[in-house]
């Protein structure tokens, strides 16, 4: 009770007190955040229009630097062996509260804003998991959270971490592994959705690979007998997964493509690579089904008289929710409200779900916040690792237009619209008003503490799936 009203005094006072800009007129944290709505989108568009692979958003980090150097962020960049990981720092003593942006894009999938079916020539990734947005809406969120620490007066750091490569290449992994949240307070993070929720997901544990087979090459006719496929060798290693598939746990999930399996019929390859993932609730999970893996690439090379080895590209823990934290976001969340289109959005939003079918819902739910819950997620992401190394928290916001799937053209076109600009402000808003209440309540930030400390138990020691491996910076290439 004290600390709510406390909080309520505070945003009291921000209402009538000269605003963070001299000159500037009274505003509210989340005024600041609406007042900063061009600068989201201007960055938002520009991450989308380089959409930059993972390790490789050279261009999409020295942005939002420059964005925080520009504002008295203090920036210590290629942290973790990784030259696109950053942070940037504001302020001095006190609490350390974390919020994160990814901003890597996905290969093979691209689209133009239309909302029918338009890929873009000659453009090879999109962001279909809006990382784009993720990144921007991080940027004001820390912006904001930086004037209102500047007008308070108050003492604490507000820290941005710039996280490459989320999408199989682990960033924050090797950021955790690094150390580099031990000195933080709690964490938060958001990303692109098509639904309004903070709701408390865990997600999977997971591990990928790239299997390569090492044949014979020779002429698929003429001497056949010579070769020894290597692409048999990875389409062996397939079936028996597939046969794999009848018998791990309900919950697990794995799934593969063949990146390289030879460029001529007529030429027995004698290369081939083949890339598989595999996810499960917990890390003994996957370790146990990777171990039945390694040993399916064994036999197949066995059996195509090939030769096998493979190369750890990622592996992410599950991520540790944060109930305490999780209920104050939703409560910040459910006091914003959702996302109202105009009647341009609301147009160009049904033309889009005509490509939807069944999938799609209600325009209407994006103005909508999801109940609170607890459930497991079947993604996975590196922001696992974070939240076992600090009491973490999430949002989710309708980027997306309801219905709409990740990884998809629907979900690239709409992270390069207002629809998903619109989603990323009031993520912004989100995450200020929890970082506020995270400076202002030292009893939110000892109840989440007692709750993470009680989660990973008195023996807790942190180990990441992708062992003691180096940052694959070419994972891309």
């Amino acid at each position: 009770m004290k600390s709510s009203l406390r909080f309520a005094v505070l945003a009291s006072l921000m209402a009538w007190a000269p605003a963070y800009a001299e000159g500037a007129p009274a505003i509210t944290p989340e005024q600041f955040v609406d007042s900063q709505e061009e600068r989201t989108a201007r960055v938002a568009m520009q991450l989308w229009d380089w959409a930059e692979l993972g390790y490789l958003e050279t261009r999409t980090s020295k942005l939002l630097s420059d964005e925080l150097e520009a504002e008295g962020f203090r920036i210590t960049p290629g942290v973790a062996g990784i030259p696109t990981a950053f942070t940037a720092e504001w302020g001095e003593g006190g609490p350390v509260i974390a919020i994160m942006a990814e901003m890597d894009a996905l290969p093979g999938i691209n689209q133009s804003t239309s909302a029918s079916r338009d890929p873009i020539a000659g453009k090879h990734a999109g962001h279909a998991c809006g990382h784009n947005l993720f990144g921007a809406g991080s940027l004001t969120a820390a912006i904001a959270v930086k004037r209102w620490l500047e007008f308070m007066g108050k003492p604490g750091r507000i820290r941005f971490y710039g996280t490459p490569a989320e999408e199989g290449g682990s960033g924050k992994v090797y950021m955790t592994r690094a150390g580099l949240f031990e000195d933080v307070d709690a964490a938060i993070h958001w990303h692109a959705d098509d639904e309004n929720s903070a709701a408390a997901q865990t997600s999977l544990a997971n591990r990928s690979a790239k299997f390569r087979f090492k044949g014979i090459s020779a002429h698929a006719a003429g001497a056949p007998e010579r070769g020894r496929s290597a692409l048999d060798g990875a389409e062996a290693m397939n079936i028996m997964a597939n046969m794999m598939h009848e018998h791990i746990p309900q919950d697990a999930r794995m799934h593969y493509v063949i990146t390289s399996g030879g460029n001529a019929p007529n030429v027995v390859p004698d290369f081939s690579e083949v890339f598989y993932y595999v996810r499960h609730p917990s890390p003994a999970g996957v370790e146990q089904i990777w171990k039945r893996l390694e040993n399916a690439a064994r036999g197949a090379a066995i059996g195509t008289g090939t030769e096998v080895d493979w190369e750890v590209i990622h592996g992410n823990n599950p991520l540790l929710v944060n109930e305490t934290l999780a209920k104050m976001m939703e409560t910040k969340l459910r006091s914003l409200g959702g996302i109202e289109y105009t009647a341009e959005e609301r147009a160009w939003a049904a033309e889009l779900q005509k490509s939807l079918g069944d999938a799609a819902r209600p325009l209407e739910s994006a103005a909508e916040i999801a109940p609170y819950s607890k459930s497991l997620g079947y993604g996975s992401t590196d922001v696992g690792d974070v939240s076992w190394a600090t009491p973490t928290v999430g949002v989710r916001t309708a980027t997306w237009v309801p219905g709409t799937s990740a990884h998809s053209w629907q979900a690239v076109a709409a992270s390069g619209h207002s629809i998903g600009f619109k989603g990323t402000q009031l993520a912004a808003k989100a995450m200020t008003l929890m970082a506020v209440e995270l400076f202002s309540n030292e009893g939110l930030r000892e109840a989440a503490r007692a709750e993470f400390e009680a989660a990973r138990g008195p023996n807790y020691q942190y180990k990441s799936l992708l062992g003691d491996r180096d940052p694959p910076l070419d994972y891309r290439q």
